[in-house]
């Protein structure tokens, strides 16, 4: 399963975050927008000595999107401190949409840098110029893919224990990073070793493409969240099964659900036995909402408990 899956199917109060306290959601977000924001400031700086040595498109490409990675992760690390904020008297439910929201940054972002590559390696492909350092700037790439890979391991272990689509969309960044670093490896090989001139800025279109792409997946999961899109379809049948588990539930409908950052809302009318007392209602109710927590420790659920058959004769009282 990969982090989108994780993220948009079992959710952050499903699969994706079982078994973790709030603090240690809480604390491993903050710890993934740190660890974001220091491997990023060095990329740039190995990156960009290692450009002013070899003149490379694809370098300058791998530049450019570790710059733009600090920035966005820059956003990210704000956002996180913003979604994290409990809830108070003017945001009711939350400040999650601030994950979304940078999200959409993100991918702005992302595909700006993904334009000026593709500028700069158009320019490259008709002039045609040398490589120079190239052995320099291949040992720079590979100190940038260790550290990378590091960082991509440690928020996949994140977005795994919190769901968060900011630092799941963070995480898309530098996963394009490693693909984008290998490919400054092959280019400086082939073109500055090899002499294959075209070699450098027709790799550097492939990971301006590439760059795209992940733009437009960060783009659709924010853009989920902003929306509140319910959640998967398989989601919504495990709620289900969770609610009509108890012995004294007769139906459910009007079942609704959305995510804001790394919580969910979930909502839904109760069909119980009209002729049970209120006091019999409220803890069936009481009980529905605990087998639901177990499931989504962070999880916010409304339920509305209405006499067995009212739905299906669109009364709005008993007989």
């Amino acid at each position: 399963m990969t982090d989108a899956d994780a993220a948009k199917s079992a959710g952050p109060d499903g699969a994706a975050g079982a078994g973790v306290s709030a603090a240690a959601r809480d604390r491993f977000m903050r710890l993934a927008t740190y660890a974001s924001v220091a491997v990023a400031s060095t990329l740039i700086l190995l990156k960009g000595a290692a450009y002013y040595k070899t003149g490379s498109v694809a370098m300058l490409a791998s530049l450019v999107d570790s710059g733009l990675d600090l920035l966005a992760s820059g956003v990210t690390l704000v956002a996180v401190r913003q979604a994290l904020v409990p809830p108070d008297s003017d945001h009711r439910f939350g400040h999650g949409k601030a994950e979304a929201l940078a999200g959409l940054m993100q991918s702005v972002l992302v595909t700006g840098s993904a334009l000026f590559i593709l500028l700069e390696a158009l320019e490259k492909l008709e002039r045609r110029s040398q490589i120079e350092h190239s052995y320099a700037g291949i040992a720079v790439i590979l100190v940038s893919i260790a550290l990378t890979f590091a960082l991509v391991a440690f928020q996949r272990f994140v977005v795994r224990r919190t769901g968060s689509l900011a630092v799941m969309a963070d995480r898309l960044h530098y996963t394009g990073d490693l693909l984008t670093n290998l490919g400054v490896v092959v280019a400086l090989v082939v073109a500055g070793v090899l002499g294959h001139r075209a070699a450098d800025p027709l790799i550097g279109i492939l990971i301006a493409g590439y760059i795209a792409w992940t733009a437009s997946s960060i783009l659709r999961h924010s853009f989920d969240q902003l929306m509140d899109r319910e959640m998967a379809d398989a989601e919504r049948e495990r709620i289900l099964k969770i609610i009509a588990a108890h012995a004294d539930v007769m139906s459910v409908h009007d079942l609704r659900t959305r995510r804001s950052g790394t919580r969910c809302f979930i909502q839904f009318h109760l069909e119980l036995d009209g002729a049970i007392s209120l006091l019999a209602a409220h803890r069936i109710a009481d009980e529905v909402e605990t087998a639901l927590h177990e499931a989504y420790p962070q999880a916010e659920v409304f339920i509305h408990t209405d006499p067995a058959g009212l739905e299906a004769t669109g009364r709005t009282e008993p007989a």
